[in-house]
């Protein structure tokens, strides 16, 4: 669906939502989150964003809301650019997130983990992931890092990446 809860085209990224009697109805107690994550009538929003294939129907996960980044009013879905990312032969992991800007509103930076033994070269990468997306959608930054931060559920830290990426803004240029 989108954000006021309309049905999508086949190969329109949304938000998936789902209902059923499996699905709890409302949170105990806390209408205002009960409000936040339900579309009327009873679906339940994920915050999983996805498209459905218009030629086979399957469902792909793109990404989650929370992590949208929208850069000069267009959104990228992190998971997009990482995918383009880890088919480099020298990327190993990548993770992609927003970062504040004053001329775009965030801008898209990747931090890159080159694979064992080796270094990314940021020009090639750059080059590499416009064959891929749209001009867009590709990182105005490179960072290179030798692990992904990660919690106790294996789960990127995005949030911390974000910190490092302003931080990487004030002390000077990236790869």
């Amino acid at each position: 669906m989108d954000d006021e809860g309309q049905c999508l085209a086949p190969g329109e990224d949304g938000e998936i939502v789902l209902r059923g009697p499996q699905v709890f109805s409302s949170y105990l107690n806390v209408p205002d989150a009960t409000r936040e994550a339900f579309y009327s009538p009873g679906w339940f929003r994920t915050g999983d964003i996805g498209r459905v294939d218009p030629e086979d129907g399957y469902l792909t996960v793109t990404g989650r809301s929370k992590e949208l980044i929208i850069s000069g009013g267009l959104n990228v879905y992190p998971r997009e650019v990482e995918l383009a990312l880890e088919s480099h032969p020298e990327v190993e992991r990548a993770a992609v997130v927003g970062a504040p800007s004053e001329r775009w509103g965030e801008e898209v930076v990747a931090f890159v983990v080159p694979v064992k033994g080796g270094a990314v070269d940021a020009e090639a990468l750059a080059d590499h992931v416009r064959e891929h997306l749209s001009a867009y959608k590709c990182p105005k930054r490179f960072i290179e890092i030798e692990e992904l931060p990660r919690d106790e559920m294996g789960k990127v830290q995005r949030d911390e990446l974000i910190r490092a990426a302003q931080e990487e803004a004030r002390a000077g240029p990236a790869l």
